[in-house]
This record gives C-alpha cells, sequence and structure tokens, in this order.
C-alpha cells in the first residue's frame, strides 16, 4: 500500500469524506470504530424511525467540515493582518500542514468519549467530575492511539490533539502529562470543531440529524457559511482571533442558527424522544453497577448500546430484575405520555412562578409522585454574537449587521408527563382543574 494513498468514503450529506493513509490508522482504531455502535440521536429512531445513525459517521462529517473550514481560513486572501501577527503558525507551510492533521483528527476524535445513547446516558450517570469530553482526553493519551499518532508522517503530538478536541474550557490539568497551556492558536482550531455558533460539531449534526429524521428544519446553506468564514479579532478592544464571517454569509448564518433552534424544538426536545430519554435513563440507574457508567477505558470501550440493548430486552422479560418498569416501557411502548407543555403565554403570565412545577405538583398531589415526571431542558440563549468584516474592512458584532440574530427565542421545552395508565383521566381531571392550577392573573398583576 502507498504511504499516502488517498481514501473514499461514500456519505450522505457531504458525498465523500477522503482520507489518507495515516488518518485511515485513526478511524480503524478502537475507540474510533466503537463509534459505529453509538446512536447519535439516543433512542429518537422510536419517534423518527429513519435516525439511526451513529456517532461514527457524524465524526467522519465532522472531520470533512473542520478540514474545509481550516483551509477557507488559513488561505493567504482569507488571512486579516491582526490574525498574521498573532497567530504565527499559518505563517509556514510546514506548519498549516501539521495543524490541519491534528484539527482533523481531533474532529475524528472529538466524540470518543460518549456513552452509550450518547448525550440521553450521561447526565447524573458519571461520577462527579467527569463527563465524555474527559474520556475522551484519556482515550486520545491512551497508549493504543499514541502508538498510531507517534507512527503519522510527521509526528502528531497527542496533548494538541486533546486538547483541540475538547477545548479549553471542558481540559483539565489532571488530564495532561504537562501543564496546560493554551495558545491563541490552539484555542481557535477548538473552536473550529466545537464553537457554539460556528463549529463543525454543529454544523454537521444539524445536516446529519436533519437528513436521516426526515425533516427539512436542520438545513441551511453550509457551503456558503464556510466559503464566508474568517479568522478575525474578536472584538475592536482584543485582537484574540475567534471564528466570524464575512458581510456575505450573515444569512447562512441566521440559516445555520435558526436551524439549530428548530431541531431543538421539533426533534431533539420531542415529548416522546425526551420521555424515552428519561426511561433509558432510569433503567441505566438501576442496571449500572453502583448506578453509574465506568471511566476506566478499557471498560469504557467494552459497552456500546448493543450491550444496553440486549440488557434492556434481557430484563423487560424479567419482573423481578432491577430496572424492569422502564425495559418494560421502552420494549412495549409504554412510554410516558406528554399532558402539558410550556407555553409563552404560560412564561409571559407567570414570570415570578413556575407554571411546570404547579402543573407537576398538582398532578403528583393527585396521582402519586412515581406516576408523573417532569423534563426541564430550557437550554438558555444561544451564542450569536460573532465578529462580522464587512465590504469595507470594518469589523463589527454579528448584532450590528442582523436584525434577526437578536430576536431568536429561548430553545425552552419544559413538559410534564404522565404514565399511560392514568393519562386518560389525568387529562379529564386537569382540563376540570386547570383555572385552579394556572389562574389567569389579575389585571395589571404578575404572578
Amino acid at each position: 500500500m502507498a504511504t499516502n494513498q488517498l481514501h473514499e468514503i461514500r456519505d450522505p450529506v457531504h458525498v465523500f469524506v477522503r482520507l489518507d493513509s495515516d488518518e485511515r490508522k485513526v478511524l480503524d482504531s478502537s475507540p474510533v470504530q466503537r463509534l459505529r455502535h453509538i446512536h447519535q440521536l439516543a433512542m429518537s429512531y422510536l419517534v423518527y424511525p429513519g435516525s439511526t445513525h451513529k456517532r461514527f459517521e457524524h465524526s467522519l462529517g465532522a472531520m470533512e467540515l473542520a478540514g474545509r473550514v481550516f483551509d477557507v481560513i488559513t488561505a493567504d486572501q482569507n488571512i486579516h493582518e491582526t490574525i498574521r501577527q498573532v497567530v504565527p503558525e499559518i505563517a509556514r507551510q510546514d506548519r498549516r500542514d501539521y495543524w490541519r492533521k491534528v484539527l482533523r483528527m481531533a474532529a475524528l476524535c472529538h466524540d470518543v468519549g460518549h456513552l452509550p445513547f450518547s448525550h440521553a446516558a450521561e447526565h447524573e450517570l458519571l461520577p462527579e467530575d467527569w463527563d465524555h469530553e474527559r474520556i475522551t482526553v484519556r482515550l486520545i493519551l491512551s497508549d493504543e492511539m499514541k502508538e498510531i499518532w507517534n507512527s503519522m508522517t510527521p509526528p502528531l503530538n497527542p496533548e494538541h490533539i486533546a486538547k483541540v478536541s475538547v477545548g479549553n474550557e471542558k481540559a483539565r490539568d489532571a488530564d495532561f502529562p504537562n501543564k496546560l497551556d493554551w495558545s491563541d492558536w490552539e484555542i481557535l482550531l477548538s473552536e473550529i470543531i466545537i464553537g457554539d455558533t460556528l463549529g463543525a460539531d454543529r454544523m454537521d449534526y444539524l445536516l446529519r440529524d436533519s437528513h436521516h429524521a426526515g425533516v427539512a428544519y436542520g438545513r441551511f446553506d453550509h457551503h456558503r457559511l464556510i466559503d464566508t468564514m474568517r479568522a478575525l479579532p474578536a472584538s475592536n478592544q482584543s485582537d484574540e482571533p475567534t471564528l466570524g464571517i464575512e458581510i456575505g454569509g450573515i444569512h447562512s448564518a441566521e440559516a445555520h442558527i435558526l436551524a439549530r433552534y428548530y431541531m431543538f424544538m421539533q426533534v431533539y426536545q420531542h415529548r416522546v424522544r425526551v420521555a424515552y430519554d428519561f426511561h433509558l435513563k432510569e433503567f441505566l440507574r438501576n442496571w449500572l453497577a453502583g448506578g453509574y457508567f465506568p471511566t476506566e477505558i478499557e471498560e469504557h470501550q467494552r459497552i456500546t448500546d448493543n450491550e444496553v440493548l440486549s440488557a434492556i430486552s434481557d430484563t423487560a422479560g424479567n419482573p423481578t430484575a432491577p430496572g424492569y418498569e422502564h425495559s418494560d416501557r421502552i420494549m412495549n411502548r409504554k412510554h410516558f405520555r406528554s399532558i402539558y407543555t410550556l407555553r409563552p403565554a404560560d412564561k409571559q403570565k407567570y414570570i415570578n412562578d413556575n407554571p411546570v412545577r404547579r402543573v407537576f405538583d398538582a398532578l403528583a398531589d393527585k396521582y402519586g409522585v412515581d406516576s408523573v415526571h417532569v423534563i426541564s431542558r430550557p437550554q438558555g440563549e444561544q451564542d450569536v454574537i460573532f465578529p462580522v468584516v464587512d465590504s469595507e474592512g470594518k469589523i463589527g458584532s454579528s448584532l450590528e449587521y442582523s436584525e434577526l440574530l437578536s430576536r431568536i427565542p429561548l430553545v425552552d421545552s419544559r413538559v410534564v408527563l404522565v404514565a399511560p395508565e392514568i393519562e386518560e383521566d389525568a387529562i379529564k381531571w386537569f382540563n376540570q382543574h386547570k383555572n385552579d392550577i394556572l389562574p389567569e392573573p389579575k389585571q395589571g398583576e404578575t404572578m
């Protein structure tokens, strides 16, 4: 095999993803191959049957997009002069090539620490001070991966890959042999992958999840967005580089941010999907030793969705087994049903109170706390502020160039669920007592 052979992988979103022989070694490693068995959208396939795609193909897509962004922002004609001075790494071609490979490998490996069923199982099921990013770092720095990094031409520093893959906010000094010292360049590269606004991770998952779920909400003109991306000073007061865009890409950026809002409201926080997340988490809490996933990388590597699904199936056939109730609900579609979803009108009326809590308390008092559950996942405001350079070379905030961005609402999908056994009666009772549970405020009064 030629040492620099090009490998092509068909992809339904990006058509082709290309890797060289060194990168193929990383793709074939056990941490990355494990992602073939981790669903990207947890149990969303029980709502959207096509959403059976895995973290493996998403990681390939994130790598492909990260490489494209890198090529655009480091092209000589696209480099802002202040950034050229702050980031000397982009001046030499050999250093650009090295960091481009680091970036692509960090993007390919950025999800290797994910637990079974991705985010659905992570919260509350890892020991304190652990998250999937920390496990990702441990895997990238593992003996198996170090051997691969050292065999590449040129050899890659595994700490560079680990830092860029998880970002400076998630990296912990204790997990790195050498003290962490972040350069502006490394922070910028990490932002290319996991940036809250313009990161390749977000771009790929929106496009990919939309494709597989069969919805149009997550689509946007990512080609135009990437072509207009630039590394720009973060603000007029700072020459620290961050990702921004040329003014010609502002509408693509708006569409991208709107796509995230709609995907959260329609897919990621779908009332049935979050019900299955609840049952899955409760099953795992009972099934896992001590109620937590293992953090040792050998044990982590051995548990995927396959093992969890097998355990759910076995437990659903044994009424005495721990976690039986929730495994039975998953296997036989006895999931909790939505009875109340927070409406914008109720948020406005109950500024000083929580209408979701009012509904939950009333139903729990009537039917018992085990028959009612509340999903409270307000996502908070999106990060919609990024630098924009206009046709005259002036750099300003995105809010100066877009009226839409300042108006994008919060992703707030709080919902109250009830057991299906009481659903019919609970709906009837709630409708009869709704005015008592959620009374209309008096004129001029807020609650």
